[in-house]
């Protein structure tokens, strides 16, 4: 895949419908036909993303808008993230400003964000799905069939199904 900026799938469901669960399979999936993949997670909830008291810590309350701690594999990024006119952080202008090198992004949570959507709804959470038609909703992934009919439906198994759905909707 080769466009400017990486496609964003967004999962949405209520908590505790498996979407976590799907992504890391949709990850394997992706992953094993050669694509970069990265995510982007939602928390509602506050979470420290640096240690105070350390370099990048006090970097950043030094005024630095990133701090990068870097490691003989890996790397943690802190950074300002932009919010909307809404006061809302969108996945879409997530990935452009930080995962450009990936080929794919898929996206957590994000209910309320714009962009498309795949919504994961099991019967045994609630038969109500998240989100509307209206919301960018473009497929579910799902064993309440009665939950947008006109949409397609995908299994929670059916991973091969959902990866190529996403690859027809993506820009090569």
């Amino acid at each position: 895949m080769s466009t400017q900026y990486p496609p964003v799938f967004i999962f949405v469901g209520h908590s505790g419908s498996g979407k976590t669960t799907l992504i890391e399979k949709l990850l394997h999936e992706l992953s094993g036909r050669g694509l970069r993949v990265a995510t982007i997670k939602h928390a509602h909830h506050k979470v420290v993303l640096d240690t105070p008291g350390k370099d990048s810590w006090r970097y950043k309350q030094a005024g630095a808008v990133m701090s990068m701690l870097v490691t003989s594999n890996e790397l943690q990024l802190v950074a300002d993230a932009p919010v909307d006119c809404n006061g809302r952080r969108e996945p879409e202008q997530l990935a452009r400003r930080f995962l450009g090198e990936a080929d794919l992004v898929l996206a957590e949570g994000f209910s309320h964000a714009a962009g498309v959507k795949i919504e994961v709804l099991r019967r045994e959470c609630t038969a109500v799905p998240r989100c509307a038609i209206k919301d960018d909703l473009i497929a579910m992934v799902s064993d309440v069939d009665e939950a947008y009919p006109e949409l397609p439906h995908f299994s929670l198994d059916d991973i091969g199904g959902i990866v190529q759905f996403m690859l027809d909707r993506s820009p090569r």
